[in-house]
């Protein structure tokens, strides 16, 4: 093992093959699951995680970002269980002061004026909601999205994803018009300064709506989560945000990955773009639960209100995700953090640098607080390596770190881990995550 996290190497631990079985013959074959030989979850503590074998894994994923403070976080469970205690589920047609609790701090955080908050139970149902509410309230269904983007697996939000690998059909009730911006360092623009990328993306964003008219409304990431944690330069949605202002189309900031801090420097994503304010929609999920099922839209009331059918949530609001999220956010702001994020995220992306100077196979380490990317090429080649990315994520878990995958062809990997992630757990992990690399490009190189 290595320092007491992860099982012996050349023996990776893996669920009992019963349970595979089982998941193979009642789930779908789609329905993916990482490892050559998948673990079994049983339970977590702090940064930590444990498989039905008992071995122990420092875990740099959370769950796909949703373990935002800590496994078994006591202030959570607490909350959890004392809600439960009372009662397990209302829906949306009662008054729920949980709800309420959560939408106020909820509103006042998001920055956005006279707001309104609809919860959902996931971050594709906010977007799906965030769709639904622009679409009405510009009686279009025309939609701006970025290129290499997800927003979630509903078939209103495959039909805004950029990202072939995630978009399963192409029927859409929507007419999805693809713009440029979202990754930095590859496409016609990478070349340029950032100035002028930004120049050269407006001037984009222009010429498409030079030849169409009535669009809704700019979906965006401000960090691509699944795209492998790529970014713009800062101000670029600022720079859209003019454009889309003169055409009255909105504009829908998807925090499902960047919210809550999780980028270090700002505590939504969209802040790093501040120059006009705050984005039109704002949608929210993954960490604020801490691992229960909770997400949302944030929206003017303006827009917020604009529907002239009903509409209610069964589930949406449970008061026992709605009390976990409130103590979770309580937890997060009283810790500060956000700003653990941008400290130990920083030191551990240095260190990460660091490890890539010398390896072929490390195109570029990107990202901001605990949002890290590490976009993997064939050695000695600019093409992105989903071999790589596979080897590394399987030594990783070898040596006791969970990490995930993304971006262009799945070659990127996702760092995110819990935001309470101490400095010794950040070096440990990227120590893992050095012999990880190293022990891929060995092997693609030996080949």
């Amino acid at each position: 093992m290595t320092a007491g996290n992860g099982p012996a190497h050349g023996a990776p631990a893996a669920a009992s093959p019963d349970l595979r079985a089982r998941h193979r013959a009642v789930l779908p074959d789609w329905l993916t699951l990482l490892y050559e030989r998948p673990i079994e979850l049983t339970h977590g503590e702090g940064r930590h995680v444990w498989d039905a074998d008992g071995n122990r894994y420092l875990d740099f994923f959370g769950g796909i970002l949703t373990t935002m403070t800590a496994h078994a976080l006591p202030e959570v469970t607490k909350a959890v269980a004392e809600q439960a205690g009372r009662i397990l589920h209302t829906s949306t047609l009662y008054l729920s002061r949980p709800m309420v609790d959560l939408a106020e701090r909820i509103a006042r955080l998001s920055g956005i004026p006279d707001a309104r908050v609809f919860f959902t139970t996931s971050g594709t149902e906010a977007n799906d909601t965030a769709l639904l509410l622009a679409t009405a309230y510009r009686r279009s269904n025309q939609i701006l999205a970025m290129r290499n983007s997800y927003h979630g697996r509903s078939f209103s939000a495959v039909g805004v994803t950029g990202n072939a690998g995630w978009s399963p059909t192409g029927l859409s009730p929507l007419q999805t018009l693809y713009v440029h911006g979202g990754v930095r360092t590859r496409g016609p623009y990478a070349g340029l300064s950032d100035a002028a990328y930004i120049d050269a993306c407006v001037a984009d964003l222009e010429d498409l709506l030079g030849q169409t008219a009535g669009v809704a409304a700019l979906i965006a990431e401000p960090v691509q989560g699944v795209g492998g944690f790529t970014a713009p330069p800062d101000g670029l949605y600022a720079a859209f945000r003019e454009v889309l202002d003169r055409h009255g189309i909105l504009w829908i900031s998807d925090e499902v990955q960047t919210g809550w801090g999780r980028t270090g420097d700002h505590f939504w994503g969209w802040q790093a773009h501040a120059g006009n304010g705050p984005p039109d929609l704002l949608t929210f999920a993954k960490g604020i639960g801490n691992g229960m099922s909770v997400g949302g839209v944030v929206a003017r009331a303006e827009v917020m209100n604009c529907l002239t059918a009903n509409s209610i949530s069964t589930f949406g609001g449970s008061p026992v995700t709605m009390a976990a999220g409130l103590a979770n956010l309580t937890y997060l702001l009283e810790h500060d953090l956000q700003g653990n994020a941008r400290r130990v995220g920083g030191l551990l992306i240095e260190r990460l640098r660091a490890v890539a100077a010398g390896l072929g196979i490390v195109r570029e380490v990107r990202g901001r607080g605990l949002m890290i990317g590490v976009e993997l090429v064939g050695p000695g080649t600019d093409r992105p390596s989903p071999q790589a990315a596979n080897l590394v994520v399987e030594a990783a878990r070898e040596r006791g770190l969970l990490v995930g995958k993304g971006g262009l062809s799945g070659a990127a990997l996702r760092v995110a881990p819990p935001l309470s992630l101490t400095v010794e757990e950040a070096e440990a992990g990227a120590g893992i995550l050095a012999e990880a690399l190293r022990a891929a490009e060995r092997q693609l190189t030996s080949g």
